[in-house]
């Protein structure tokens, strides 16, 4: 099932179904208003949103409506709780290797994962905006689940039980912030502007044998300013999904609607690219001694996609420009 939330003048938006090609869509605020709702409900309404996805898909339901991912906000515009996980230890090694940083202790064994504000996300095509662009502006290629109410200290493999949803994500963060943040011991503040997510959520099921493990077993295809930047698999999570979100919930409950997300996808293969600036740095800092591209300036452009193996995508694209604010008159 593909879920999506368009913008309106409430702030968690109206909630629709969406056909699994993404060409069009059904309001469904009869069953759910909100996706929120339907997340803090769903054992209620799943079966009810399912029937109107099946109906939408075989052509067997009324209503119908184009659907455009530019009239999308997140698919949850506001969480109880976003945490990020970085499970592709590779990124992090690279990193150390590029800047003679110390290694983490027992980084294999627990996941890092950091607290990010959950009130103002962005949607698909949504400009990034920020107060200065000589802040090291990055995209992060990501993708994060959705759970119900995760009970505390839940194992694991339970805590993959609780995944209802998987969503795109560009986790944009301002490098020059970070260094200082992360020092003090109370993690990031600036240095986490608002992450955008792709238009729909979808159920796993929706992924079909690429659902795996509690990894998502497809490249994510990265561009910056329309070239290449990598297609990174997200079977290499060091970490599974399962266990990330028992990270989260080793010492409190998740309440329904949080969100878990993966960290930036990175794979050891040099061939498969990044899926941030601050890897593609690195990398070029190992083999040449010193960064050759550029962090993200006004007007600059990033866009994300998820292709499955027939080649439909999954989650639409995520496609966002960075500019400055508009000055308050």
């Amino acid at each position: 099932m593909k879920l999506a939330t368009l913008k309106n003048d409430e702030r968690d938006g109206q909630l629709v179904v969406v056909s699994r090609d993404l060409r069009q869509f059904v309001p469904v605020g009869h069953v759910a208003p909100t996706l929120l709702y339907a997340i803090e409900n769903w054992s209620r309404v799943e079966e009810a949103l399912m029937a109107i996805y099946d109906a939408l898909n075989t052509a067997g339901t009324e209503d119908l409506r184009e659907f455009h991912a530019a009239d999308c906000a997140a698919p949850l515009p506001r969480a109880p709780q976003w945490l990020d996980g970085s499970s592709f230890l590779n990124h992090g090694m690279l990193m150390q290797q590029a800047f003679h940083l110390d290694p983490i202790p027992d980084a294999e064994k627990i996941p890092l994962m950091y607290q990010g504000a959950s009130d103002d996300f962005l949607g698909p095509t949504d400009d990034i905006v920020v107060p200065n662009d000589l802040d090291g502006l990055d995209f992060e290629g990501e993708v994060a689940v959705v759970v119900d109410d995760v009970p505390m200290n839940v194992s694991a493999e339970d805590a993959g039980q609780h995944i209802k949803l998987l969503m795109l994500v560009n986790d944009v963060s301002l490098r020059a912030h970070g260094p200082r943040e992360m020092v003090t011991g109370f993690g990031f503040l600036h240095a986490k502007p608002s992450t955008a997510f792709g238009p729909v959520a979808v159920t796993p099921d929706e992924l079909g044998n690429a659902w795996q493990n509690g990894r998502v077993h497809l490249p994510l295809r990265v561009q910056y300013n329309g070239k290449r930047v990598g297609e990174p698999n997200g079977r290499e999570m060091n970490f599974s999904f399962g266990e990330l979100v028992a990270h989260g919930a080793m010492t409190r409950r998740l309440h329904a609607g949080t969100i878990v997300g993966s960290g930036t996808f990175s794979n050891a293969s040099r061939a498969a690219g990044s899926a941030c600036i601050a890897e593609v740095r690195a990398i070029e800092t190992i083999e040449h001694g010193a960064p050759q591209t550029s962090f993200m300036r006004f007007g600059d452009r990033v866009r994300f996609e998820m292709l499955d193996a027939e080649g439909q995508s999954v989650f639409g694209a995520i496609e966002q420009s960075a500019r400055a604010p508009v000055p308050n008159i």
